[in-house]
């Protein structure tokens, strides 16, 4: 009867993983990984994680996983130096001068999953999608907005930015988690034509309202999106009409009137959390705010959900938004197709909430 080998208990196996690491292979004291790292030029700060075997001949070898260069924090501060050098040639913007209006009015407005840098192909397709399309239909949209929204006395708008506006993180052709991409031009193209669109987007803005720009984090472009807004907010820092929200955080709580306005990319906390994430976050807001409103991201399609407190009590409403942007090698393989692209604006009174929905469609 063949006899199985008993499993070694945790404690066991941990032991043997010790031993292993700790095997004295020179007269220096060094052990096995030591001189691995060693003869690899590897430093033994960078490394994050070690796997342990032994080969037939006795040999013990190993898989390093080790930090890259080029990971987040340093990428940041490298960018830090580059950020106060960007500061010091911001434009100087005249201060427009409001006439206060007692029927006052926001103009939520969010083109979301823009994916500049992106590549759709024609070919296997139908339709085309580049860096010159993806600003280009952002800016045919931002202006339709613009046109169909002004009949309303608007005083504010929230213009939100991110949420995947580039489609790789840096030069690697991937995003964040290391998921490639088909890509359109160049990463340094992509990053300059999205700040470009930015800059437009709000110097159209200014004359129509003042502006608070809010930047949301996304899984394609964390830390190059995060540079792009504060690129953004470096370029309009001398301008009083323009304020900024553009820290880190996933989810963003903004109070006009009776409207409590949260917006996140939507790629991290189930929906049904979202009601309860905006009480418990911003919970002097949640009180304040009867008209309470979520604008999320990510799916590239529309949905649209009320959480309600009560019979006929409104709760929390939740949209995920439309998207411009062209659909992608995956996205045709996994028939990811037939959503409307589209820009989408939402408009709101100050002392009664959302009144206006404003769609432009692209053909």
């Amino acid at each position: 009867m063949e006899q199985h080998r008993p499993r070694l208990s945790q404690e066991e196996y941990n032991k043997v993983l010790e031993m292993r690491g700790k095997t004295v292979i020179n007269t220096n004291d060094n052990t096995a990984l030591d001189l691995h790292l060693m003869e690899r030029g590897i430093d033994k700060s960078d490394v994050m994680s070690v796997k342990h075997w032994q080969s037939a001949s006795g040999e013990y070898r190993f898989s390093v996983v080790t930090k890259k260069n080029d990971d987040e924090a340093s990428l940041l501060d490298q960018f830090q130096p580059i950020l106060k050098e960007l500061q010091g040639y911001s434009p100087k913007f005249k201060k427009f001068k409001r006439h206060p209006t007692s029927d006052r009015h926001c103009l939520i407005l969010n083109p979301a999953d823009v994916h500049v840098g992106k590549l759709e192909s024609a070919s296997e397709t139908g339709s085309h999608y580049n860096i010159e399309r993806a600003v280009r239909l952002v800016d045919e949209g931002i202006d339709g907005i613009l046109n169909k929204a002004y009949g309303f006395n608007t005083d504010k708008v929230f213009f939100v930015i991110g949420n995947d506006v580039l489609h790789t993180e840096g030069a690697t052709g991937m995003t964040t988690k290391g998921t490639k991409q088909d890509t359109s031009g160049a990463w340094h193209e992509a990053f300059v034509a999205a700040k470009e669109m930015y800059v437009r987007a709000i110097e159209k803005i200014l004359p129509y309202s003042d502006v608070e720009v809010i930047f949301n984090p996304s899984n394609h472009d964390y830390a190059s999106g995060w540079m792009l807004a504060q690129v953004v907010e470096a370029y309009f820092r001398k301008c009083k009409n323009v304020t900024f929200d553009v820290s880190i955080k996933h989810r963003k709580y903004h109070k006009y009137g009776v409207n409590m306005i949260a917006t996140s990319h939507g790629d991290g906390a189930p929906l049904d959390k979202v009601p309860l994430l905006m009480a418990t976050e911003s919970p002097q807001m949640w009180v304040d705010c009867p008209m309470r409103y979520a604008f999320l991201c990510h799916v590239h399609h529309k949905q649209y959900w009320k959480f309600m407190a009560g019979k006929d009590h409104i709760g929390v409403t939740v949209e995920y938004l439309r998207t411009s942007s062209g659909s992608d090698t995956w996205h045709e393989q996994s028939a990811f197709k037939g959503a409307k692209k589209a820009i989408e604006g939402f408009v709101h009174s100050y002392d009664y909430g959302q009144v206006a929905r404003i769609t432009h469609n692209f053909f």
